[in-house]
């Protein structure tokens, strides 16, 4: 960032904005977990973008995580999600850390750096494009303990040609996408050396934030108006089938247990 940025800490977040530029920085910021998203970062996240939709200042934003190991893994296995006993509905803390979730239509490019796997693509799938580090791997997990891809699923197939997004999803932990055939398939738009997402996100952020924002955030609106209705279709199905196909978190967590450890395989 410029010599106008401002950087605000918030609990698992850290926010900096450069005034001159246009540009905020979000970046989740909990290494150690591999900034993998309880519930109280959820809640931050909802709030940073709301809060975005006020700030003028803002007129683009990257989002991040801290660290070279991990953008992000989702939600945190230690955070504890208390669920109605309806099969028809369920509580997801991370439908509504996206941006478009909080009606943010500011153009947002994701800054991948390391694994972005599960719940990232909560946050992926509401970015306008990727930029990744060359290290950068993308993977699903949740067929391989027992739980239903169903969110993520649909916002990767929006994303890649539906057998690239199908094998994903369906190979669980075995695979791994790198960032050179994440930009083959069009997941990513860039790909860097290591530790050169973040700036390649701001330059790019750079440049969209200096053209008028009255037409960048309609050319935003009209993109995503494209697919919104499949999306929002796929998206309501979602919460019924994560209902009938997850076994039941004890089982989600011996199967989690046991994969410990085991190789995966990169492509």
């Amino acid at each position: 960032m410029g010599p106008g940025a401002a950087v605000t800490p918030a609990g698992a977040l850290r926010t900096s904005a450069d005034k001159d530029t246009g540009v905020a920085v979000l970046t989740l910021d909990r290494p150690e977990r591999h900034n993998a998203v309880d519930l109280a970062t959820a809640a931050e996240l909802g709030a940073a973008w709301r809060k975005f939709r006020y700030d003028d200042s803002v007129r683009a934003i990257v989002v991040t995580g801290a660290g070279d190991k991990a953008f992000c893994t989702g939600i945190d296995r230690a955070a504890h999600v208390p669920q109605p006993h309806s099969p028809y509905s369920i509580d997801d803390p991370l439908r509504t850390i996206g941006p478009k979730a909080n009606d943010l239509w500011k153009p947002v490019i994701a800054a991948v750096n390391g694994m972005a796997c599960g719940g990232a693509f909560y946050l992926l799938g509401e970015a306008e494009f990727l930029v990744a580090d060359e290290h950068a791997t993308f993977f699903d997990p949740h067929t391989t303990y027992g739980m239903v891809s169903a969110f993520e699923t649909v916002y990767m197939a929006q994303r890649m040609p539906f057998g690239e997004a199908a094998r994903m999803a369906l190979m669980g932990t075995a695979e791994r996408i790198s960032a050179r055939r994440a930009y083959e398939t069009g997941l990513v738009s860039e790909v860097t050396p290591p530790g050169g997402a973040v700036a390649a996100a701001v330059r790019a952020a750079a440049t969209i934030a200096s053209y008028p924002t009255e037409a960048v955030q309609g050319t935003v609106r009209a993109l995503w108006s494209a697919k919104e209705a499949a999306r929002a279709q796929a998206l309501a199905h979602a919460p019924h089938l994560i209902a009938l196909g997850n076994l039941p978190p004890e089982r989600q967590a011996e199967l989690f247990g046991a994969r410990r450890g085991r190789g995966f395989r990169t492509r």
